[in-house]
């Protein structure tokens, strides 16, 4: 029997770049898991769409040129490379459409039609709020095209503090998501009153 699992991490793990990219996966589906504590669900489609869903915004995966990088589809490059990986790893055939499904419906603009892919969409909100949230988007600044300064940062984080608790689903998420959105909301409040008004 294939250890698919095993396979799959070691994958991400070798694959993720920058470093800090890998950190994401393991903790979304520990968070996701947490959130269908009670639930049933497919965890091997659960776990293969919480660590395969990103693989196209690593570096060696998504373009290398910024304009070509603005235009950039990576859900469409995962749901197009994804298939062949899980095959070469041996994961359940009959399972791989779900795990397509979850990925692309990981977004908070979409609309999930399983609870795979509800549990990994509402992860993923979560893990754009609080501490997490923050660490994510500052850690970026001046490496990525979309933040050249801290001013980007700060509206993206304005930006998910009043648009994404909202589009939680879960019980479990909303719940969950309480503290981080009082911690966003608290950063967000300090950061605007010790810059004072001057630029970023």
């Amino acid at each position: 029997m294939s250890d698919f699992r095993t396979q799959i991490q070691a994958y991400i793990r070798e694959q993720a770049l920058p470093i800090d990219k890998y950190s994401h996966q393991p903790r979304l589906y520990q968070l996701a898991t947490t959130l269908g504590e009670g639930l049933v669900y497919d965890d091997d489609v659960l776990y293969a769409a919480a660590w395969l869903h990103d693989l196209g915004v690593f570096i060696g995966h998504r373009p290398a040129e910024p304009s070509e990088l603005a235009a950039w589809d990576n859900v469409a490059y995962a749901l197009k490379t994804v298939p062949d990986l899980l095959h070469q790893w041996q994961f359940p055939i009959d399972k791989i459409a779900a795990v397509l499904a979850a990925i692309a419906q990981h977004s908070p603009q979409q609309t999930p039609t399983s609870l795979e892919a509800r549990l990994l969409r509402d992860a993923d909100i979560l893990e754009q709020l609080g501490a997490v949230g923050i660490l994510r988007i500052v850690s970026k600044v001046g490496r990525d095209t979309r933040y050249p300064t801290f001013a980007e940062a700060l509206a993206t984080l304005e930006q998910n503090l009043h648009h994404l608790p909202n589009q939680l689903q879960l019980a479990s998420a909303q719940g969950l998501a309480e503290a981080r959105i009082a911690l966003l909301a608290q950063f967000i409040r300090a950061a605007q009153a010790e810059a004072q008004g001057q630029p970023w």
